[in-house]
């Protein structure tokens, strides 16, 4: 009884304190509040099971479903050099164990000698409080880099912004504006760095041999059914090769955002306290040595 009051009131400290990074001003200054009204044909495909995909709201809000048969899914028009990428999601509500929503940028992967880069958020389905997001960050088709933590909220009740920064300097993860997962530009001391042109894609699977510990998902509850709002995307296309993606002009890669503020770097340190469950970093079975850029990613 004493530990879960101790919880509940480390939970209420937190939201106390990321309510006032809120308050006093978002990082994001420049983006538009609240979910926009972009339709989501304006950036995005449909790029497979087109028969579980439902437009909304006068196309401002997609539905991908899963069934036993086959999961969703969509992407960008373009690829992107840099920027900043926002969704806002809504998790399926059922037990919705083995299921996996994610949002995510990737460059075109290979079949044969795959040097694919990707930046993951995905959301691995539970049967209830408190839900698992994981980050992993892929470079020349190299991942293994997975983070884990148990989010502050349900998922599943309300929308909830998910974003990612990627520029020179560093992809930082972001929940409702709250930095969550910062990997630096370490390729001075040999780390390498995502730079490939890269897709925005979301998508509704099934990979249960890894993210359900072993439990069978329970297709007597399927559909299983996701929403995602807010298609607006600021990043670089790089049309035609002629513009300079980290350009300080663009301002996703001004000083700004080169590094936390004060109250970010607060938030952040506190959600790898809090809610943190795994961290590559810290796995000794996996790596008996730590990874070059564990330490300067803290």
């Amino acid at each position: 009884m004493g530990f879960c009051i101790l919880s509940l009131l480390n939970l209420f400290a937190f939201l106390i304190f990321t309510s006032s990074v809120h308050a006093r001003g978002s990082v994001h200054a420049r983006e538009v509040r609240g979910p926009n009204k972009y339709s989501f044909n304006q950036n995005y495909k449909i790029t497979w099971g087109h028969k579980n995909v439902l437009l909304l709201n006068q196309e401002t809000e997609v539905q991908l479903s899963m069934d036993q048969k086959s999961g969703s899914g969509f992407e960008s028009y373009n690829h992107y050099k840099s920027g900043l990428f926002h969704i806002r999601i809504k998790l399926p509500e059922k037990n919705s164990i083995g299921i996996v929503t994610a949002f995510y940028l990737s460059s075109p992967r290979s079949a044969v000698n795959d040097k694919h880069d990707e930046l993951d958020f995905e959301f691995l389905g539970s049967n209830g409080p408190p839900y698992t997001l994981q980050t992993n960050v892929f470079v020349n088709g190299q991942g293994g880099r997975e983070q884990k933590i148990k989010l502050w909220f349900n998922p599943t009740k309300h929308f909830h912004s998910y974003k990612i920064l990627w520029n020179q300097f560093r992809v930082v993860f972001y929940v409702d504006d709250i930095p969550i997962r910062v990997f630096e530009n370490n390729a001075k001391i040999g780390v390498s760095y995502p730079s490939k042109p890269m897709r925005v894609i979301g998508s509704l699977w099934n990979p249960e041999s890894w993210a359900s510990n072993g439990i069978k998902t329970d297709w007597s509850q399927a559909p299983f059914k996701t929403k995602f709002q807010d298609f607006k995307i600021h990043g670089c296309t790089q049309t035609g090769g002629n513009k300079n993606c980290h350009s300080s002009k663009l301002w996703w890669n001004s000083k700004k955002y080169q590094s936390l503020n004060v109250r970010e770097q607060r938030a952040y340190q506190n959600v790898r306290r809090k809610f943190m469950t795994y961290d590559y970093c810290s796995d000794r079975s996996r790596h008996p040595k730590t990874p070059p850029e564990c330490r300067r990613n803290k």
